[in-house]
């Protein structure tokens, strides 16, 4: 065995002696997709955040060491170093990184900060920014199979600059003596002074993620992504799913709906298909009796997923209709039909809209 290789065993050895592998962190396979992988870290990323776990002394390591695993497996040229040669091959390409905020506020914005610190008690409530609503139009198959989205957003950031400006201003009461033993009570205008700051555009770029079966009008927020507050905090960025209207396939809650055509033969003496469902599989149909125009099957389980419990599907129902020849048939085909279906004329008039 070469000495390349056993270096190659060696390190990979070490590596998982010395604790969780970045995948275990995760809590992903080691074949997971990048998809996988961001959806993964950004459910615990949410739930290991050391402003919600203030009681654990190791918070901020366990949010490191998962922005740490996150930043390489997110990363393919990273990865595959760490796959290959361990933690200890990436010693060079991490140096300098950060505490893991920078991937946290990609998903969620400054949520914690906003969230979890809060006003003290009997303090004034800090001004906000104002919030901004966009529709973010997202199509049939990402709400089936799930997705991220890249969001870049320019947004409008205080820098400072020179000079200084009034600001924290509010009304108090004051008490003026007008006299001798005479006072009186009045609110006055009162302002602080702050050093002078600037508006600045700076790009950032979200990652949002389309859930499997996220529900039309959801609303996903960036927390301290809106419009800013120059004596406060910045407003929220608020995303409302629009779901595509889409040429095959129509949802009604978690159903699904679909139209196939066949022709008259078809129809007649049965068929075999396959049609493509959302994430590209071929769902199998298939009709041995006679089929009639307007006539319906449902495909159990073959709906959208749930967005609580996606092993919880809708079905799928697909109704059928019969694509007659066009023009006349000649007197020798016509009778060539009789014989062949063996069938008298059936003619009804009836109020078809009986019982609606």
């Amino acid at each position: 065995m070469n000495l390349s290789i056993l270096l190659c065993v060696a390190l990979l050895v070490a590596d998982c002696l010395s604790g969780k592998s970045y995948y275990d962190i995760l809590g992903v396979e080691k074949s997971a997709t990048l998809k996988q992988i961001k959806s993964a870290y950004r459910k615990k990323a949410k739930e290991m955040h050391p402003d919600k776990n203030k009681d654990d002394p190791e918070a901020n390591d366990k949010f490191s060491e998962l922005a740490k695993a996150y930043e390489v497996l997110s990363k393919e040229d990273l990865r595959k170093t760490y796959d290959k040669y361990g933690e200890e091959g990436l010693k060079d390409k991490l140096n300098g990184r950060g505490d893991g905020s920078d991937a946290f506020s990609s998903f969620f914005g400054d949520f914690f900060s906003f969230n979890f610190g809060g006003n003290q008690g009997g303090e004034r409530e800090t001004p906000k920014g104002d919030s901004i609503v966009l529709p973010l139009h997202v199509s049939l198959e990402e709400i089936y199979i799930g997705e991220f989205v890249e969001i870049v957003r320019y947004k409008p950031t205080a820098k400072p600059t020179s000079g200084t400006r009034e600001c924290n201003c509010r009304m108090e009461m004051k008490t003026i003596q007008r006299g001798p033993g005479s006072f009186q009570m009045m609110q006055q205008r009162v302002c602080d002074e702050c050093p002078n700051v600037k508006l600045v555009n700076e790009e950032r770029v979200l990652e949002m993620e389309v859930e499997v079966g996220m529900e039309e009008n959801t609303k996903y927020t960036f927390y301290g992504e809106g419009e800013p507050d120059i004596d406060g905090e910045p407003g929220d960025l608020v995303f409302e799913i629009i779901i595509n209207k889409h040429p095959i396939f129509e949802h009604r809650g978690l159903d699904l709906y679909t139209n196939i055509t066949i022709s008259l033969s078809d129809a007649l003496l049965g068929f075999k298909m396959e049609m493509k469902h959302l994430d590209d599989k071929k769902i199998k149909v298939e009709r041995k009796e006679v089929t009639w125009p307007g006539a319906k099957i449902k495909k159990r389980g073959k709906g959208l997923p749930s967005v609580e419990n996606n092993n919880i599907r809708g079905d799928l129902y697909i109704t059928f209709d019969v694509d007659f020849p066009r023009g006349e048939l000649t007197e020798e085909q016509k009778q060539g039909m009789k014989d062949l279906l063996d069938m008298s004329s059936t003619q009804k008039v009836y109020n078809g809209l009986q019982g609606y």
